[in-house]
C-alpha cells in the first residue's frame, strides 16, 4: 500500500460515514494494528473511528468478540465464518458503532495448512440494519513476505468497505 493513494481512499471513506453520521470500529488478526493505523492516519478521523480490537489469539477472539469455540473448532480462525463473527462481534461490543470490518489469515511466513496458503486473508464486514446485523464475508489470497500482505489486506479492506457502505 503505497502512502499516498490510501489518503483519498480514507477521506472517501469517513466522508462517506461521516455523511451517514456512522462510526466505525474494527478487529484485526493477522494485520495486528495496521489497519487502525491507517484508519487514523488522517487528522479528523475521531469523528468516524470509534476504536479497534486486535485479537491475535483464539482466546481473545472469543473474550471480547464472541466468537464462539464451535466457529473455531469447526472452521478455523483463518474462516469466512469466523471473520464474519468477528465483524458482528464488534458491533455488539460497541454499541456506537454502525460498521465494522474484521480481518483474519496467514501471512507467513509459516502457518500455512491445507486449503489455507500463507497470504490467505479472511474479512469479514458488518453493518447495523433494521432488522440486527448485516455480515458479509471476502476471502483472498495476496503475494509476497508478511508485510506485503498485511499491507495488501488493509488496502482490501478499506476498499472493500467502502464498496460495502457505498451499497446502502
Amino acid at each position: 500500500m503505497s502512502l499516498n493513494e490510501p489518503e483519498a481512499l480514507l477521506r472517501d471513506l469517513g466522508g462517506l460515514l461521516t455523511e451517514r453520521g456512522w462510526m466505525l470500529a474494527c478487529a484485526e488478526s493477522c494485520t495486528g494494528g495496521l489497519l487502525s493505523a491507517a484508519l487514523t492516519e488522517l487528522p479528523g478521523s475521531s469523528v468516524w473511528f470509534e476504536r479497534g480490537f486486535v485479537t491475535y489469539s483464539n482466546a481473545a477472539k472469543m473474550q471480547h468478540l464472541r466468537v464462539s469455540a464451535d466457529t473455531l473448532e469447526r472452521f478455523g480462525a483463518v474462516s469466512e465464518e469466523t471473520a464474519m463473527e468477528m465483524a458482528a462481534g464488534v458491533l455488539a461490543e460497541v454499541r456506537d458503532a454502525q460498521f465494522a470490518i474484521s480481518t483474519t489469515g496467514i501471512a507467513g511466513p509459516g502457518g500455512a495448512t491445507p486449503g489455507k496458503p500463507v497470504g490467505m486473508v479472511c474479512f469479514g464486514f458488518a453493518r447495523r440494519a433494521a432488522d440486527g446485523i448485516v455480515t458479509r464475508a471476502a476471502v483472498k489470497i495476496f503475494e509476497g513476505g508478511r508485510g506485503e500482505v498485511r499491507r495488501s489486506a488493509v488496502d482490501y479492506a478499506l476498499r472493500t468497505a467502502l464498496e460495502f457502505i457505498a451499497q446502502r
